[in-house]
């Protein structure tokens, strides 16, 4: 009967590839295939930047973590997301959609200069391939463990390829409409599966299982223990999950081109931030499914550790109960969802890729303006070019001997960079006498110290009587970041003569906008 269940993903795979490309029409410009000339609906949006976060990092991570002791600790850190979103929406869209945008760092160019934007685009990239190498590598997960079931037994490899190769056909045609469009449709599957396997689990543990779980501290929301090295190192404490959490999503969703593409597609400013906030709410939904799933797990499964399940990690919690805790063609179901987690999210980096390799790298640079024929070829080039890269990550984060936890380890890539990113536009929009190399000098210095603090530095902690050296919690790692790019920056400007009113680069509605640069693809309509 399994082949029912293959029947189903079939299926999937290849619906929401001839979905996405008939929905998304024929891209006629660069403009078109990066924000679809910025028409798109701000709800379809806000799904669309939903999935582009969620991935299969939360999809497999975040119930296996509920089960283990967290909680709805993700609930937690969702409401601090909330908050940097609001802020994002308030402070930086605006930035944004009134200057015509295509990309995030389009308005470093315009603030600082090239060279900075320039910069920002590599960073970006190059945490992309780092941080989207873990989620395809963790897309392979269940595929694995499925094909397992009839003794297929495929390697990551061959098993990232094919993923890879499927999401690059809609995403290299249809350009970020496809991608949108997709994003949209693959959330309502596995947020659907996740409430199915809610209804499920919920008819199997009864309401004494919810009781369990509820006198165990499976339902536990706030993690109220203050003391300074648990709020230092863990992403689950109450002043870390909130003003952490909120300076965390005023990086990924203010300064990441992967969300802030998804934004510059709406159809105006207010379409924009309404995308933004809505998605801080889905998002908390999306947690609370999730947590519920494991805190019913853990009802189901009678609290038993993940070894006397079997299982090697608690990322193969929740596919392994797809598998043997579901009929036949509803696992096939929720396997698709996982799958669209993977693909929405791998289609949203190869995109944004492209986009930023375009108009902040090679199109800012150069003296002429390029046909837009010349442009769309350029963009679809690109996207191949990072497929392929893309898989290499993956299949090379393959070869370890374990991931731990994919969802945390996302978010500590994330911390090496972010705080450089998200302070280089604080930087801008705060110091008025910084310039170029304030802010290059400030990016790099920022970068070299996150590195250390991520690879480096301890906390001691007591667990059990144990002391343990304990990495500093992911959501401080971007205030620190942003921290350290403000003092730099703010120090260097002092060493100069501040800039005449006239020599400050202010933005897109500033007395220098970079008008001169602007050509084709990154010229406001």
């Amino acid at each position: 009967m399994r082949q029912l269940d293959l029947v189903v993903i079939v299926v999937y795979l290849l619906a929401i590839a001839v979905t996405g490309l008939r929905l998304a029409g024929r891209q006629k410009t660069s403009k078109e295939y990066f924000v679809g000339e910025s028409s798109m609906p701000w709800w379809t949006v806000s799904f669309s930047v939903v999935a582009t976060e969620t991935s299969v990092l939360t999809v497999i991570s975040v119930p296996g973590g509920a089960y283990s002791g967290q909680g709805f600790g993700n609930v937690e850190l969702a409401l601090g997301y909330v908050v940097g979103r609001v802020v994002v929406a308030t402070v930086l869209i605006p930035l944004y959609k009134r200057g015509g945008f295509v990309s995030a760092y389009q308005y470093l160019g315009t603030r600082f200069g090239p060279r900075l934007q320039g910069l920002a685009s590599i960073t970006f990239v190059f945490t992309r391939l780092l941080a989207e190498g873990v989620r395809l590598f963790a897309s392979a997960i269940p595929i694995k463990l499925l094909l397992d079931e009839f003794g297929v037994h495929a390697g990551y490899r061959a098993i990232i390829g094919v993923l890879t190769v499927i999401t690059l056909v809609y995403t290299y045609l249809g350009g970020i409409k496809a991608v949108i469009w997709t994003d949209a449709i693959q959330m309502g599957l596995y947020l659907g599966g996740a409430v199915l396997a809610v209804a499920v689990l919920s008819a199997r543990v009864g309401g004494t299982g919810f009781a369990r779980a509820l006198d165990a501290g499976q339902f536990r929301l706030f993690d109220t223990d203050f003391a300074l090295a648990h709020i230092l190192t863990s992403p689950f404490a109450l002043p870390t999950a909130i003003v952490g959490g909120a300076i965390f999503a005023m990086a990924s969703h203010g300064s990441d081109q992967l969300i802030v593409q998804r934004v510059l597609a709406t159809r105006s400013l207010r379409d924009g931030q309404k995308a933004m906030i809505a998605s801080g709410v889905f998002v908390t939904v999306q947690f609370a499914a999730f947590s519920l799933v494991g805190a019913l797990l853990w009802s189901y499964d009678e609290g038993r550790t993940f070894q006397e399940l079997g299982l090697s990690s608690s990322d193969n919690l929740y596919p392994d109960f797809i598998l043997h805790g579901l009929p036949v063609v509803v696992s096939g179901l929720l396997v698709a969802g996982i799958l669209g987690a993977a693909m929405g999210s791998l289609s949203s980096a190869l995109n944004s890729m492209s986009n930023s390799t375009v108009a902040d790298l090679v199109h800012s640079f150069l003296r002429t303006a390029p046909s837009e024929a010349s442009l769309l070829r350029l963009a679809r080039v690109m996207t191949l070019v990072w497929a392929a890269l893309m898989a290499v990550f993956a299949c090379a984060f393959s070869t370890g001997t374990g991931t731990g936890n994919v969802y945390l380890t996302g978010l500590t890539i994330a911390g090496y960079t972010y705080g450089a990113l998200l302070g280089a536009f604080l930087l801008g929009r705060t110091v008025r006498r910084a310039n170029e190399a304030d802010s290059v000098v400030a990016f790099l210095v920022t970068v070299a110290v996150m590195t250390y603090v991520v690879r480096a530095v301890r906390i001691d902690v007591t667990t059990a009587g144990a002391t343990v050296p304990t990495a500093i919690a992911a959501q401080w790692l971007v205030p620190i970041g942003v921290a350290v790019t403000l003092a730099v920056g703010g120090l260097s400007s002092l060493l100069h003569r501040a800039p005449e009113a006239a020599e400050v680069r202010t933005g897109a509605n500033g007395p220098d906008s970079g008008e001169g640069r602007v050509t084709a693809a990154t010229r406001p309509d």
